[in-house]
């Protein structure tokens, strides 16, 4: 089992690549691979694999959505102290950006 730092520092792809192989594993099992033994600790282990990689991505989940609204909140914060700077800003990028649109376009 994985402890609480190495879980945090497991990237989406970390964890997608382990959905993957728990998916093969499990079609090798439960498919028309009769190879291998379907004991009900092969299915058990399995199931307990399962639920461990949904906590993980709960986890990565909960800690992704934490940091957005924490980015949220602290860009609404700072919007609200400085209107005026914002404003232009969000004039500039948007100015900046059609004209480098506008002379794509035009050839």
């Amino acid at each position: 089992m994985k402890t609480q730092s190495e879980i945090a520092t497991q990237t989406p792809e970390d964890i997608l690549n382990e959905l993957r192989a728990l998916v093969v594993e499990a079609e090798k099992i439960l498919g028309n691979d009769t190879s291998g033994p379907r004991t009900a600790g092969t299915v058990d282990a399995l199931h307990e694999r399962l639920e461990a990689a949904q906590a993980r991505l709960a986890q990565f989940y909960e800690g992704a959505r934490r940091k957005v609204a924490s980015g949220a909140k602290y860009t609404d914060e700072t919007i609200r102290t400085h209107p005026y700077q914002s404003l232009t800003i969000a004039v500039g990028a948007g100015l900046l950006a059609g004209v480098l649109l506008g002379r794509r376009f035009k050839t």
